[in-house]
């Protein structure tokens, strides 16, 4: 199976600006910024989909839901910043790699569209 351009991305074969990894996860910028901060987290796991996930992914998707926090601190967003999982082609996903976006640095309304 061909690997996804996040897959791509996180084993460096097409560039990416990369601000934190950990054993388990990447994130980095998306290149189609819909904030000011609006940075993509991504497991290494290749997981297609929110609901492809299993019960044995449980301990990586609480890590991915504690890391997200950090990284929006470490931005200088830890007080205010959204994340936004698309589960789907029909919710905006376009990328078949689960991921977390995490958006901050204006308002955000609400509901988000």
């Amino acid at each position: 199976m061909a690997k996804t351009l996040f897959e791509k991305i996180i084993d460096r074969e097409i560039p990416g600006t990369i601000v934190y990894e950990d054993a388990q996860c990447v994130a980095f910028r998306d290149i189609n910024p819909a904030a000011p901060v609006h940075i993509l987290l991504v497991p290494r796991k290749p997981i297609p989909r929110l609901d492809s996930a299993s019960a044995e992914d449980q301990a990586l998707l609480g890590h991915l839901m504690l890391t997200a926090p950090k990284i929006a601190a470490a931005q200088g967003y830890g007080d205010a910043f959204r994340i936004v999982i698309n589960n789907g082609a029909g919710a905006g996903q376009s990328v078949f790699h689960l991921h977390l976006h995490i958006l901050a640095g204006r308002p955000l309304k609400w509901p988000p569209g």
